[in-house]
């Protein structure tokens, strides 16, 4: 049995009058320890597909299950539960709280989940010691990234869900996350999914999987990913 198993979800928006259908019996799997690229134009149901399985969203129908639980059903502090112990959450635009320092929101994560990692040895591996200290509006984009990611996985989550992480950030800051979201994979044995719209990153994934119009178009396994830094686009 798979890790997480995405089986004929639908996700419809809106009344009768007016209703937005963003996933159309949408079908993949995916293992444990895999990194995943979901690619797809703006519209395709990518961001729609993390939030379910993140718990941010639920599905009008279908199943959802990770680890071999029905997350669909997860209610409650369950829900909860699940969202703040198994899930870490990447965002484009960082959602960094801006009156705290990086150290500071790593550590805000670490207090809420029961087995953390250490935010000094997390700070370390992001490389940002020298700037622990810094508040947001003084990093860079890419080095808030970096505290996000350092945010997401203080929590030791089984499952880092990334929606477009190197979409604000230039080439090169774009490909330093990526190598840090790809050595958080081999070396944390996180499973990692990594939404986009830029093609040129499928080739560091062990599994590419294309949405169209709400549905899986295609599920490709890559069987020598290539390593981010080698990425060009």
């Amino acid at each position: 049995m798979a890790y997480i198993e995405f089986k004929n979800v639908c996700k419809n928006y809106g009344n009768d009058e007016v209703k937005i259908k963003a996933l159309k019996k949408a079908s993949f799997e995916i293992e444990k320890g895999e990194l995943v690229v979901i690619l797809g134009p703006s519209g395709a149901g990518k961001t729609t597909c993390l939030n379910i399985i993140g718990g941010l969203d639920a599905p009008t129908s279908g199943e959802v299950l990770v680890d071999n639980v029905r997350i669909d059903k997860l209610k409650g502090r369950k829900l909860v539960k699940y969202r703040r112990e198994d899930v870490g959450f990447v965002f484009q635009f960082y959602n960094l709280i801006n009156n705290l320092t990086a150290m500071e929101n790593v550590e805000l994560a670490s207090q809420i989940c029961k087995n953390p990692m250490d935010p000094i040895s997390i700070i370390k591996k992001v490389s940002l010691t020298k700037r622990k200290d810094n508040f947001p509006s003084e990093l860079s984009g890419g080095e808030q990234q970096r505290v996000a990611i350092a945010r997401a996985i203080a929590k030791r989550p089984k499952l880092l869900l990334c929606d477009e992480p190197t979409g604000a950030l230039d080439d090169k800051t774009g490909k330093q996350i990526l190598k840090l979201l790809q050595s958080m994979n081999k070396k944390e044995k996180m499973t990692v999914i990594i939404i986009t719209h830029n093609n040129a990153i499928a080739p560091m994934a062990n599994k590419v999987i294309r949405f169209k119009n709400g549905s899986v178009e295609s599920v490709k396994i890559n069987k020598k990913p290539i390593s981010a830094g080698d990425l060009s686009w």
